[in-house]
């Protein structure tokens, strides 16, 4: 996500930073650069323009320029405004109201929708502990209705019963008498969608908006299809007035331009964006949090909340035990190796980290990705219960039938073993340590002096 943007702002502003004192056409020219990699972005002109005015505004300035480090403070400011051209504040979905509250989805078709709407209807049953009904209004795609349904049982979320023939308008009113019969807090509203913006989908939603008088109107558009989602969204925003986007497949929108232009230009708010296939992969979007990610400087509190997501309490909790006890073995290891495929493997986890296409550039050049992570833990499948948990019994024609076994060689069980010997040694380290020592001295404390 935004890796081209990213890198081409990361070389103007190491460039600028690594000067002492700043010139006025300095700054000028780190703009001009900026505002090319914005264009080059896809980033719609009139907010490119507007950003860069506003931009150069405040770092021409004497607060800027006569800085201790007026190149960080230049950062700071192009920080600030990618901020506010990005919404400032995240946006959480409006659930107040008697219940059942209607979400309904519109968008384009091919767009992402009614997985999107399943998607939500997973979160917010995980997440917000709401009890959610779902409802396919689509009666032209074929097999959309079957498509929800079928979605809706992977996330475990009930769908509308299917009655053939029946129109948008009175499956909506069926869909909130039966969530109001039912108990429910919610209902999401999958409404059609067309090749393009056209009338008859615009009246079509309309009436299915006066009907359910929802507390949100969500309009899904493909971040890949660059400023033609923009375009797409600001023909919705007249019409049907949207009270928010998700914008899908933002995990492969290397120039992010769409994102960038779509709060300035329609004055719509992304709610969430979709980072994968899977149901869990829907976030809610942070201004802040992805300008940060765009300059370079990750977004640390996202991937603890991640991992506050992904990982198993009871699993976490055992694993400190163990490591207090000395007992970290292989299968600890590969455990560590699958919490990191749930939290999206080395790139997933690196997308968060500031400085990551310098991180990534070096483990690439390492060879270190999910492909090896992959191959060691093979590895460590091949093994017996009993070499998992003493890989002193591992001798030559043990790690010859590894090999064999995972499909990897010899030298590399050989670096495995060395790896874990070593993890394992600095783990013993800690588990002996007082944690008062350990907070005081950290990691270097765990490190024997000459």
């Amino acid at each position: 996500m935004f890796e081209a943007l990213t890198d081409r702002l990361g070389q103007i502003f190491e460039g600028l930073t690594r000067r002492g004192a700043l010139t006025e056409s300095d700054v000028t020219a780190a703009l001009r650069d900026v505002r090319v990699a914005l264009l080059e972005a896809d980033v719609a002109l009139p907010v490119v323009k507007k950003l860069i005015d506003e931009v150069r505004e405040r770092a021409i300035g004497t607060d800027v320029i006569r800085s201790v480090t007026p190149g960080q403070m230049v950062v700071k400011v192009v920080h600030d405004h990618l901020v506010q051209t990005l919404g400032a504040e995240a946006d959480e979905l409006r659930l107040a109201g008697a219940p059942p509250v209607a979400i309904l989805m519109v968008g384009l078709q091919g767009s992402g929708k009614t997985t999107t709407t399943a998607k939500i209807g997973f979160r917010l049953k995980e997440r917000e502990r709401k009890k959610v009904l779902m409802a396919s209004l689509d009666t032209q795609r074929p097999a959309a209705q079957q498509q929800l349904k079928v979605l809706g049982e992977q996330a475990g979320v009930p769908t509308l019963p299917i009655i053939a023939g029946e129109m948008p308008v009175d499956i909506a009113r069926r869909a909130l008498t039966a969530a109001r019969l039912g108990g429910y807090d919610v209902v999401l509203l999958d409404t059609a969608g067309r090749l393009h913006v056209d009338e008859a989908l615009m009246a079509e939603a309309a009436a299915v908006a006066d009907v359910s008088q929802p507390a949100e109107t969500l309009l899904v558009v493909d971040a890949l299809t660059g400023q033609d989602a923009v375009k797409v969204a600001e023909r919705f925003t007249e019409r049907l007035k949207p009270t928010g986007v998700v914008m899908t497949r933002m995990d492969g929108d290397a120039r992010g331009g769409a994102a960038l232009s779509m709060r300035a230009v329609t004055g719509c708010p992304i709610k969430l964006i979709g980072v994968g296939e899977k149901m869990d992969a829907l976030d809610q979007f942070h201004p802040a949090r992805v300008a940060s990610r765009i300059l370079g400087m990750g977004d640390v509190v996202s991937l603890v909340e991640k991992a506050a997501e992904t990982i198993d309490r009871d699993e976490a909790a055992k694993l400190e035990a163990r490591v207090k006890s000395g007992k970290f073995d292989m299968n600890d290891l590969a455990q560590q190796f699958r919490q990191m495929r749930k939290m999206g493997g080395m790139d997933g986890l690196l997308a968060y980290l500031p400085g990551v296409q310098k991180a990534k550039a070096q483990l690439a050049a390492n060879k270190i990705d999910d492909r090896m992570l992959a191959r060691q833990e093979a590895m460590i499948l091949s093994m017996t219960k009993a070499e998992r948990k003493n890989v002193k019994l591992l001798n030559g024609s043990r790690k010859r039938r590894i090999a064999a076994g995972s499909g990897t060689s010899v030298p590399e069980v050989n670096r495995l073993v060395k790896q874990f010997i070593q993890m394992a040694d600095v783990m013993k380290k800690v588990g002996r340590m007082d944690p008062k020592l350990l907070r005081r001295h950290g990691i270097p404390g765990l490190i024997p002096r000459a």
